[in-house]
Parts: structure tokens; C-alpha cells; sequence
């Protein structure tokens, strides 16, 4: 596993599976790189919190 996606990882809000994490870090590094990576794993922790949550997180 990459350095940056355990330390992502490791400060994430929920607790994500390997598998998961993997996969859309794999996918987001073939289409624009580890930054890329990192801002779509973010954005599918907050798009899961706003669906389990949905009035405890801003829009």
C-alpha cells in the first residue's frame, strides 16, 4: 500500500477496508496522480457521511 494512502488512512474519518481504499486510490492514480488519489478518497468519505449524516456536515 502506498505511503500516502496509509497515512490518508490513518486520519480518516471512517474505517475504510483495504479493498475499498485500494481501489479507488488505483483508479484515481491511473487518472491524474496521487493528489487526485487523495481528493477522491476524501470526497467518497464525505458524500458517505452526508448520506449517513445528512444534517451533520455542510454543503
Amino acid at each position: 500500500m502506498p505511503p500516502e494512502l496509509r497515512q490518508w488512512l490513518s486520519q480518516a474519518r471512517l474505517p475504510w477496508s483495504a479493498r475499498s481504499a485500494r481501489r479507488i486510490w488505483n483508479k484515481a492514480v491511473q487518472d491524474g496522480g496521487a493528489e487526485a488519489a487523495l481528493a477522491r478518497l476524501e470526497a467518497a468519505e464525505i458524500a458517505t457521511l452526508r448520506r449517513d449524516d445528512p444534517l451533520g456536515l455542510p454543503r
